[in-house]
């Protein structure tokens, strides 16, 4: 599915004028509050945001990956917070439905995804099985017609806003073969959320544990209505999530880039502006360099990703996506660090937008697969091909 290349330049225009002129100038406000505004939430759901990835019939846009990562990339270029508002819904959240939902859930659920009537989070990681997610320990055991769910999910993103989960447990043996992907609706007796987390950075995303004691969930809610393909789910999922991570990536690094630019043209030391000196160009041209490769990476990815069935898993391309998650990622970091260094003290302070983005970007080396599962999936790809 892709929308035509005539409407998605009119949203990618849209998109790029709402972050211009409604985000970029509420950061501070969400950096205070910690808090999406409410009114920029509405004005999300009334441009389809929430719906970008679902299919037309279901009531969303139906973007392709391609398109997807060319809208991330700009919405990379403010505060996290703002696409974590619908981000987590219609990537993670939503899309194990959308890849292997049965009929009747698709109908049931995705509508009400596109439209923003409902919040969907992704519950995998756990206390004890974060990067060794085949490990879980929520289990899931099988009561007549119903699964009872019993376990602790931890720092699950928009898990306050949530209305429902996309929640990975245990219905049978050790290992990946013995999890299951259910939907859980979030108002179901038994389930309990944690405190908000307090978080280094990334200020106004909402996340905390997930509590589950002896939750009755149907078993109809199973994700595709077959036990024990919860972790291929969840894996095909994550996969689409990192490569939209990587282009977020590139937006943030395009942003300090521009952000660290125009300081050097207006900072004067010397009797000049530092721009003219040599060593500041070093490290803009350095982070130049290195944001065209990422993007042109995650671009590459995202058009092989768009050749495949959605259903299908690909070693192959996981292991490119692993390779932009890796690539994109760990380049912001370096990218924030060298903004703040052409700041000087500046850069340290928060009135300077670099101070944040180098505060948000260290998460993205963590979440969605750390870079060392990344690495992982690459080496081990790279020797069974060989």
């Amino acid at each position: 599915m892709a929308l035509d290349t005539e409407s998605f330049e009119l949203l990618l225009a849209a998109v790029q004028r709402f972050v211009r002129e409604r985000l970029v100038p509420a950061e501070n406000i969400l950096e205070e509050t910690d808090d999406v505004p409410a009114d920029i939430i509405e004005d999300m759901k009334a441009m389809g945001l929430f719906g970008l990835t679902v299919p037309e019939e279901f009531g969303g846009i139906g973007l392709c990956v391609s398109q997807e990562v060319q809208v991330n990339y700009e919405l990379g270029r403010t505060a996290t917070a703002f696409r974590s508002v619908f981000g987590t819904n219609i990537g993670i959240g939503s899309q194990g439905i959308l890849m292997d939902g049965t009929p009747e859930q698709k109908s049931d659920y995705l509508p009400k995804v596109a439209s923003g009537e409902l919040v969907m989070s992704f519950a995998l990681t756990e206390p004890d099985a974060g990067s060794d997610a085949a490990s879980l320990k929520t289990r899931a055991e099988l009561d007549g017609d119903h699964y009872v769910l019993s376990g602790t999910k931890r720092f699950i993103t928009n898990a306050p806003r949530a209305g429902a989960f996309t929640l990975m447990a245990r219905t049978g043996g050790p290992g990946a073969g013995g999890v299951s992907s259910f939907i859980v609706p979030a108002d179901l007796p038994g389930i309990k959320l944690g405190k908000t987390d307090k978080k280094m950075g990334q200020r106004g995303t909402k996340t905390c544990d997930v509590i589950l004691e002896n939750v009755r969930v149907p078993a109809a809610n199973i994700i595709g209505g077959v036990p024990g393909q919860g972790f291929k789910t969840a894996m095909k999922v994550l996969d689409r999530g990192r490569l939209n991570i990587s282009a977020v990536a590139c937006g943030m690094a395009q942003r300090i880039l521009e952000e660290s630019v125009g300081y050097a043209r207006d900072r004067k030391q010397f009797g000049k502006a530092i721009g003219e000196f040599q060593l500041i160009q070093a490290m803009l041209a350095d982070s130049q360099a290195e944001l065209l490769a990422g993007w042109s990476l995650v671009q590459d990815v995202a058009r092989r990703f768009d050749g495949k069935p959605a259903h299908v898993s690909d070693p192959d391309i996981s292991m490119r996506v692993s390779c932009a998650k890796l690539f994109c990622t760990e380049m912001v970091g370096r990218v924030a660090d060298r903004g703040v260094q052409v700041h000087g003290g500046a850069g340290y302070i928060n009135e300077y937008p670099v101070e944040r983005f180098y505060r948000d970007s260290r998460l993205l080396r963590l979440y969605e697969g750390t870079t060392q599962i990344q690495q992982i999936i690459i080496g081990r790809e790279l020797m069974r091909q060989g």
